[in-house]
């Protein structure tokens, strides 16, 4: 059970680390949200998915059901409120006049 919690954990580092990867590299707005609206959203849940099944690992008790259960709400306000976020930055990009990127024609 340790083990698939570390699996967890690290494959959400991971996705954070792409996010941030995609933050630096994509060229406009609308990319960048895209890639750090993804990667926040899916790493986050796994981090706290493996964070509340390593609390379970060192036993089953109340205390420690109760703070996987507070993990898991986290993990579930989390996936309802990025991409909501994520959707708003972008409308208000759009209501700004931010252009997307567009490849410029170099053969002129």
């Amino acid at each position: 059970m340790i083990m698939l919690s570390v699996i967890l954990i690290i494959t959400g580092v991971f996705f954070f680390f792409t996010a941030t990867f995609g933050l630096l590299r994509f060229p406009d707005f609308y990319s960048r949200l895209q890639a750090t609206g993804k990667g926040d959203t899916l790493g986050s849940l796994l981090v706290l998915a493996g964070l509340a099944l390593y609390n379970l690992s060192n036993g089953i008790s109340l205390a420690s059901v109760l703070v996987s259960v507070k993990l898991l709400l986290i993990a579930v306000f989390i996936f309802i409120a990025n991409p909501t976020a994520t959707h708003a930055l972008t409308r208000a990009g759009q209501d700004a006049g931010v252009e997307p990127w567009t490849k410029e024609d170099k053969t002129r």
